[in-house]
């Protein structure tokens, strides 16, 4: 689902490091090598209809490259 974040992300937290990431080796293969971390975090996203929502996000992120592949973990309201 596409979705647009149109607030800042807030109560950020790295869930996983680099070995504790279950899919480093296609973040690797995909991005390149680099000190990969698993983070999560809270924001309100626009989804495809319309609706507004706060939503639980988790994404993949590395020095210099910023956030990648950033998926809705929950809706919260």
């Amino acid at each position: 689902m596409r979705f647009d974040i149109i607030e800042d992300i807030h109560d950020i937290e790295t869930i996983a490091i680099n070995t504790g990431i279950r899919e480093v080796e296609r973040l690797r293969k995909v991005y390149g090598k680099a000190r990969w971390r698993k983070k999560k975090g809270i924001a309100m996203i626009r989804l495809e209809d319309g609706t507004i929502h706060h939503a639980i996000l988790h994404w993949y992120e590395a020095t210099g490259m910023g956030r990648k592949e950033v998926k809705i973990k929950y809706l919260l309201d």
